[in-house]
């Protein structure tokens, strides 16, 4: 029989923290911390295979999963010394989500269920009537929001205007007979928005929020969330039920949020916030402000309310302890929920803690200097993509600062953008090509798309561990969090401090390393890649295997490139180079010539500036191997698009506009892209080619003479679907040479090869090999040509495709294994059948995503080559492929 439910508590667990796959990241955990002693309130969990069970059978659960749970529930009873739904000491639980993947705050949660209007009396004669009704409305208004979908503002609205009846301003100043007749009120609530009584059977309770927590693993906020961190939907969510405690019990009980490093900084120090006399939502949810955990920390912020270590020295020290206990154990910076009731310290949570890019590098070396993980799994340990956070500019320390507010720095970074007050605007504006700041008084679960959108984030409330602080650090997004002397006003779309009130359009930047607001958009400064960073990369060169170069056309590019420790350049567009001022009236006469002379003759006037321009990459490359491609795109990309520039391009050639006008009318494709171009050019056109590689050798000839060094460049032929079309081109470039060599007395070295963009370039690279000493897959194009779809014009599509599961991924993001990855593997295979040492790279915008770097690792490739902002992402990224495939290399041969 299948075993759905795993029970945990009370110094033992079924589970542990091998099985997150099957118990998800929270049940796995929780089952790990009961196993170790700590103080783990009792419960059990529902596996992830119910939940796929759930969605495949018509959100129907297994047939004996309650009598599963109903052991279960009798099991907590018995740790508990508390029965579920009795009128004397009864059991209260939490049901909350539990995925293998922190999704924080995506999912649904519920508190304090099993309460009834008899169950309520039970818990006020075991404590005091305040807190039994405080507890039961907080319940109400979770359930009937989470399960029911009554609009929790009707029950904020009904307190607010409680406390204006009463002349009260702040929720602790309500009674307990004020909350039970709030209590009557939000019952009154519930039967007319639902139709049905608030229910007060905890069995039905408890189903409804089982349900409801499955139900939120397919809402739109973390559908977005699992597309935006590539979580599988098919992964699904545990769901642990776990008995009670109460932070809320008055002033000895509290709870509180805490990271056993700075997720910011990646300091070795205990960091995070707490609240006296309150529940865990409180302390997220910015409705208080939170307090400081440790002296240290209180002193550094100005704070006069009492850290918890002053307030509760017992239950400081316990859970110091506690955090050094489960650090060591995970080998992992933690992120640690904990609630004092009455004095006694528990752990409701642990899991690794999400960190900015800045913090993962430190913690990760911290933690191998400390020789708590060795080199290999500091650089396992970082996500590639939280480099990006590290490769873009900061606020330049010497820019005037022209401060408009403050509040808490929750993530660093900086960032400038127009204002825009809500998620919608975000998005909206993004895909405008704005850049805007997201200023809202507090962010949800459903401000994601806008949270992606926004550049930076900026809330009136929170704190560091306010939703908005956890979900731009975990995306690399400088926020301001608890700002709290900005006042934002949704309905006129105004910020307002002090008294300075800026409006939605107006350009703010936000400072997430300081906290601080700025007026106008403030100058940057580019990072320094040293220190940490530099020594995991030390690390991560050590261990991979694959070279990593940069695409890059210009001398800030490959300048670029190589501080970012490029090892050459991979591809080189030569017809960017074409479209600069100064060049590209000599490139349109050179389209537009009628005859092969007045081709020759622009082509001329182009020898000397591309000769230019391969001696700057030549000479920054230092001896790095450079793979220029030849001429690829359509000309019509080329051709003047105005009469003026017609008419420039006729005064320079002294012809008549309306003969060019013709020229170019006879020149235009339906489908250019599949037209024209790459190697077709050059077959129609050798004049272009020999010219082109005419200018790469006299560069190389020129370095060669000034510095002594050996230049090797690698003419790469695009677009090429048969061998004889290679062939042809080669002939080509090798008369060019043996001009060249003529001239100058020596023979240019240099390899030939071709990019391989099309699926029968892929099925024929045996026969294409034996004319190209190097393929460079151009991923881009054979994305396109394998799918038959234009990255240009299917963005809608191809989001209605992922968000619908029919992809998994963006197929121009994320290399497509299957189909475009298969037709890498079979040309891999083929061109080594025919030339065993044939270099094989990638260079479409692939090269700087990790995952399609992880298959080129599998794959064999001996290089892969993206931006110049992405070179330390794939080095990194080709690091972890290779130590992955090593360690199963190592696991088959030990099988």
């Amino acid at each position: 029989m299948t075993k759905w439910v795993y029970s945990f508590g009370d110094g033992g667990a079924e589970g542990s923290a091998e099985m997150r796959e099957l118990l998800g990241g929270k049940g796995a955990n929780l089952a790990e911390m009961a196993s170790l002693g700590l103080p783990v309130p009792p419960g059990f969990t529902l596996t992830t295979e119910v939940c796929t069970h759930f969605y495949g059978n018509d959100r129907s659960y297994p047939d004996n999963l309650v009598g599963q749970v109903n052991e279960a529930l009798a099991a907590t009873e018995e740790k508990t010394g508390r029965t579920f739904g009795d009128e004397k000491m009864p059991l209260l639980v939490s049901v909350r989500s539990g995925a293998r993947a922190s999704m924080p705050g995506m999912m649904d949660t519920v508190l304090n269920l099993g309460l009834n209007d008899r169950t309520v009396e039970a818990l006020a004669a075991s404590a005091d009537k305040r807190f039994a009704y405080d507890s039961y409305r907080r319940f109400i208004q979770m359930y009937s929001d989470v399960v029911l979908g009554i609009d929790v503002h009707n029950f904020e609205e009904r307190i607010e205007d409680f406390k204006d009846e009463r002349g009260y301003t702040l929720d602790t100043e309500l009674t307990g007979d004020d909350w039970a007749e709030l209590v009557h009120d939000y019952k009154v609530i519930v039967e007319r928005d639902h139709g049905a009584p608030f229910p007060q059977d905890p069995h039905d309770q408890l189903w409804g929020a089982i349900g409801a927590v499955f139900e939120s693993w397919m809402t739109p906020r973390a559908i977005t969330y699992r597309r935006l961190h590539a979580i599988p939907e098919d992964w699904g969510t545990g769901v642990t039920v776990q008995a009670m405690v109460f932070g809320n019990m008055g002033d000895t009980s509290a709870t509180g949020v805490a990271f056993t490093r700075n997720p910011s900084t990646g300091e070795k120090e205990l960091y995070g916030e707490y609240l006296i006399n309150a529940q865990g939502e409180d302390v997220v949810a910015g409705i208080r402000t939170p307090r400081d955990l440790t002296e240290a920390a209180r002193i550094a912020s100005g704070s006069d309310q009492p850290s918890l270590e002053s307030a509760m020295p017992d239950a400081f020290w316990g859970f110091r302890s506690i955090c050094d206990t489960l650090e060591r154990h995970y080998r992992d910076m933690q992120d640690v929920e904990f609630t004092v009731e009455r004095g006694k310290l528990w752990i409701l949570q642990t899991r690794s803690g999400k960190r900015t890019g800045r913090a993962a590098l430190k913690i990760a070396v911290e933690l191998a200097e400390e020789s708590m993980i060795t080199a290999d799994e500091a650089v396992l340990m970082v996500d590639p993509m939280s480099l990006d956070q590290l490769l873009h500019p900061t606020i330049d320390p010497e820019a005037k600062r022209d401060m408009v507010a403050t509040g808490l720095p929750a993530s660093p970074g900086a960032a400038s953008g127009e204002i825009v007050f809500s998620s919608e605007d975000a998005e909206a504006a993004s895909n405008q090509g704005k850049k805007v700041i997201l200023v809202r008084v507090e962010t949800s679960p459903e401000d994601i798309h806008g949270m992606n959108a926004a550049q930076a984030i900026l809330t009136t409330r929170g704190g560091m561990t306010s939703h908005a602080a956890v979900v731009a650090r975990g995306m690399g997004k400088p926020c301001v969090s608890g700002a709290g002397g900005v006042r934002v006003d949704y309905q006129n779309q105004t910020l307002t401090a002090g008294d300075r009130v800026l409006k939605k359009g107006d350009v703010i930047t936000v400072d997430g390393g300081t906290g601080q607001i700025l007026a106008g958009s403030i100058a940057m400064r580019q990072p320094e890649m040293s220190g940490d960073f530099g020594k995991l990369m030390e690390w991560a060169d050590q261990a991979r295997r694959m070279r990593v170069r940069a695409n890059a056309e210009t001398s800030i590019d490959a300048e670029t490139a190589r501080s970012f420790g490029a090892e050459g350049i991979g591809l080189c567009r030569t017809e960017h180079m074409f479209f600069q001022e100064d060049r590209i009236v000599a490139v349109r006469e050179m389209i537009l010539a009628s005859d092969e002379a007045g081709r020759r003759a622009a082509l001329a006037k182009l020898l000397p500036m591309q000769r230019a321009d391969f001696v700057g990459l030549f000479e920054i490359m230092k001896g790095l191997p450079v793979t220029i491609r030849l001429l690829d795109p359509p000309l019509h990309e080329f051709l003047p698009h105005t009469d003026e520039e017609l008419a420039e391009v006729a005064k320079a050639m002294e012809v008549e506009p309306e003969k060019l006008r013709e020229r170019a009318l006879a020149l235009h494709e339906f489908n250019p892209m599949l037209g024209h171009r790459g190697c077709r050019l050059a077959i129609s056109y050798p004049e272009i080619a020999e010219t082109q590689a005419r200018a790469i050798f006299e560069a190389a000839a020129d370095v060669e003479a000034a510095s002594g060094e050996t230049v090797e460049p690698e003419i790469m032929v695009p677009l090429v679907a048969m061998a004889t079309e290679l062939v042809r081109v080669r002939e080509m470039i090798e008369r060019a040479a043996d001009a060249v060599a003529e001239e100058r007395g020596k023979r240019p070295v240099y390899t030939v090869g071709t990019m391989i963009e099309l699926p029968r370039a892929a099925l024929q690279a045996d026969a294409i090999a034996h004319a190209a000493e190097f393929f460079s897959f151009g991923t881009n194009d054979l994305t396109q040509t394998t799918f038959g779809l234009s990255r240009d014009d299917t963005s809608a599509l191809l989001g209605t495709y992922t968000t619908t599961g029919i992809l998994p991924n963006d197929p121009f993001v994320t290399l497509d294994r299957d189909g475009v990855g298969e037709l890498i593997q079979i040309a891999a295979d083929r061109g080594r059948e025919t030339r065993p040492a044939i270099k094989l790279g990638i260079c479409g915008e692939h090269g700087g995503d990790p995952a399609t770097i992880a298959f080129c690792e599998e794959v064999g490739l001996d290089y892969v080559s993206c931006s110049p902002f992405r070179v330390p992402i794939a080095r990194l990224a080709a690091a972890q492929a290779a130590l992955r495939e090593g360690a199963r290399s190592d696991d088959a041969a030990n099988a």
